[in-house]
């Protein structure tokens, strides 16, 4: 099983993210991006700002697309704890 890395794409990923559009014969991504690295590549990445995605079409990638959407989600909300009673001492009858 090849390794992968979900991580934010930085200034030095340019070349590979237009390597990847060009590729997928897509535009290149704008905004905050998200990049799935397999085995040490660059194999898909995935607008933050547009949810547009781009992925090396000679590579299995649909599993990366969708780890991409999943880690994109905001993380649900934790239910506020309700709070504590005020505790009262009780009497023993």
């Amino acid at each position: 099983m090849t390794p992968v890395l979900v991580r934010p794409a930085r200034s030095v990923d340019a070349a590979d993210l237009a390597r990847l559009a060009a590729l997928d014969s897509a535009a290149p991504l704008t905004g905050d991006i998200l990049l799935a690295v397999a085995g040490g590549d660059v194999a898909a990445a995935m607008s933050l700002d547009t949810g547009a995605v781009v992925a090396d079409p000679f590579l299995p990638t649909a599993n990366l697309v969708e780890l991409l959407r999943t880690a994109a989600r905001p993380a649900p909300r934790r239910r506020a704890r309700l709070a504590a009673l005020p505790l009262r001492p009780l009497r023993a009858l």
